[in-house]
């Protein structure tokens, strides 16, 4: 085996490792996972601005779930 195949597996096996362990997430400690802070979009009224940005300047191709002209005139 050529050296650079060692390190390879050897990364390998280290990544892999890794992976098994992860611990699942306590019942306790899922609310603080589930307060809305910790959310993507937080903010309701912020992400319904974000989509109708995204869907004014995507137009185009189609972005969202209705159709539109680039001006952002539904």
């Amino acid at each position: 085996m050529s050296s650079r195949e060692w390190i390879a597996l050897t990364l390998l096996a280290s990544a892999l490792s890794g992976c098994g362990m992860v611990q699942p997430v306590a019942p306790w400690e899922k609310g603080a996972l589930a307060r809305p802070a910790m959310r993507f979009d937080s903010s309701r009224l912020e992400a319904a601005y974000d989509a109708h940005t995204y869907d004014s300047k995507e137009a185009a191709s189609g972005a969202g779930s209705v159709g539109g002209g680039g001006c952002g005139c539904n």
